[in-house]
């Protein structure tokens, strides 16, 4: 099977062939670090995660390389308000952004360059691109000029006399064409510069990614990523001072990952429906916002809302669940103790499923990454190992049985890991979603587990009517109870 992939730069699903062989390098635009993350910042991060993950599955060798914006407009300016300086904004937002994405289970890249430590290498392409006649300095600032570039706009699909006809007036007037875009900014009185050849000032947002693009991963490299809204200017610009600067293709093939709506309205500030991605954490699991998000293929949009994230946590429930029923009912090492003609022996379609998940999984995953289809591949082996489990009541599985079941729960778990998901023991999975409702509800753990011991104890003395009215009292405060063999479970509705 060959791994396809949709470019952006030519519209089209496409084979994927790194420029070297079992190779892969992979750059992805980071956040510019002036504030908390939130949900359109987790959909990007997971988007890549689970592309970084699979094409290491697939056997690459990838370097994976996301920056981290460190200077710009809003990080002085956040600065300026606060009575502080850019470097303590940066730092303090780094570590918020670490502590989110390590939540959600993110993988660290290889590289995570800052755009301050690679001011040089910014300066020599500007250096470069002026000696050829394509920037110019106007006053302090230093600007691309697109008509020098005349395939600007092919990452986006606009022409330049639309976007000619779009463009508002610009304030700089020395700008020769309301399109050109900074290179390098001239230093105002009080902001951080660095020096340069054009005076004292700082990068321009643009050229900080062909800086570290470059530096990194070469003046060409495989993958370059990032959400919709950096199509244009942002990747666009990319293409135009990478390519004219070192005269060759800059990426081989771009993926954009869709929008997040909130409620079936585009996120916004304005709007109010904005949510920060810790917030999103006080009451939602990380792996329930994972498989949110990886629910629908990636260059889809997503509606965020209550019911979509119910539904993705009942979802995930039944699937730890399951693991959770095999892997009680079935001991370790089963998986290897029978001969394939004993498994089928037990279920013919369980074994199959187990069978033919590995080859669907990579199916799904090769066409353009398509985590939907391979997560429902998943759920139709949950859906026959629970049936199977089913089948047997309570009973302890033993022989054949306990190893196709230990083998299909294995399965699952392997191939839901390449997706960032079932990374928990179901025991540490529901313990950590119960502490989540719990404390959404106003209620503490213990104060739960003290009423269903008092239950429990009435049982026991026989008081029915006791141990029924503890029931209705949890059942009020939202505690549903499951009584088994092995004790009394309970979870928040």
């Amino acid at each position: 099977m060959t791994l396809t992939v949709y470019n952006t730069l030519t519209k089209k699903k496409e084979a994927f062939q790194p420029l070297e062989p079992g190779k892969v390098r992979l750059y992805v635009c980071g956040v510019t670090v002036y504030d908390l993350c939130h949900v359109g910042h987790a959909r990007s991060a997971i988007v890549f995660d689970v592309i970084y993950r699979y094409l290491k599955y697939r056997g690459y060798d990838v370097t994976y390389v996301r920056n981290f914006t460190d200077i710009d407009d809003k990080i002085i300016k956040r600065a300026n308000e606060e009575g502080t300086d850019y470097r303590t904004i940066a730092d303090r937002y780094i570590a918020a952004f670490y502590e989110d994405m390590d939540a959600l289970d993110v993988l660290r890249p290889d590289l995570e360059p800052l755009a301050t430590d690679n001011i040089p290498q910014m300066i020599e392409i500007i250096r470069r691109l002026e000696e050829k006649g394509i920037a110019y300095q106007a006053g302090s600032d230093v600007y691309f000029s697109v008509e020098k570039f005349p395939e600007y706009g092919k990452l986006s699909g606009r022409s330049l006399d639309d976007m000619m006809a779009g463009a508002r007036v610009e304030v700089d007037p020395n700008k020769r064409n309301p399109l050109d875009f900074v290179l390098w900014k001239g230093s105002k009185p009080g902001e951080p510069a660095w020096d340069s050849p054009w005076g004292p000032g700082r990068p321009g947002w643009h050229i900080e990614c062909s800086a570290m693009g470059s530096r990194f991963l070469g003046p060409t490299f495989d993958l370059h990523g990032g959400g919709k809204d950096l199509i244009f200017p942002h990747h666009e610009n990319e293409i135009a001072q990478s390519e004219a600067a070192f005269g060759v293709p800059f990426v081989r093939y771009w993926i954009h990952n869709g929008f997040v709506n909130i409620n079936n309205e585009k996120m916004s500030k304005s709007l109010g429906n904005f949510f920060t991605i810790r917030d999103i954490l006080k009451s939602v699991h990380p792996e329930t916002l994972r498989l949110f998000v990886i629910s629908k293929h990636y260059r889809s949009p997503v509606d965020f809302s209550d019911e979509a994230l119910a539904e993705a946590e009942r979802a995930l429930e039944r699937l730890y669940a399951t693991l959770e029923e095999a892997e009680k009912r079935a001991p370790d090492g089963a998986a290897e103790s029978a001969q394939e003609r004993a498994l089928m022996a037990q279920d013919k379609e369980l074994f199959e499923k187990i069978q033919a998940l590995p080859e669907q999984f990579r199916e799904a995953m090769d066409n353009d990454f398509n985590t939907a289809q391979a997560i429902g591949h998943l759920f139709e082996v949950q859906r026959a190992l629970q049936r199977f489990l089913d089948s047997f009541g309570r009973k302890k599985l033993k022989g054949p049985a306990a190893a196709l079941a230990r083998r299909a729960a294995d399965s699952i778990r392997e191939h839901a890991g390449v997706l960032g998901l079932l990374t928990r023991s179901p025991e540490a999975f529901f313990q950590e979603l119960r502490r989540l409702k719990v404390r959404e509800k106003g209620l503490s753990e213990a104060q739960v587990e003290e009423l269903i011991e008092k239950r429990n104890q009435a049982r026991k003395a026989r008081d029915f009517e006791e141990a029924d009215r503890i029931r209705d009292r949890l059942a009020a405060m939202g505690v549903q109870l499951e009584d088994t063999p092995e004790g009394t479970r309970w979870k928040i509705r």
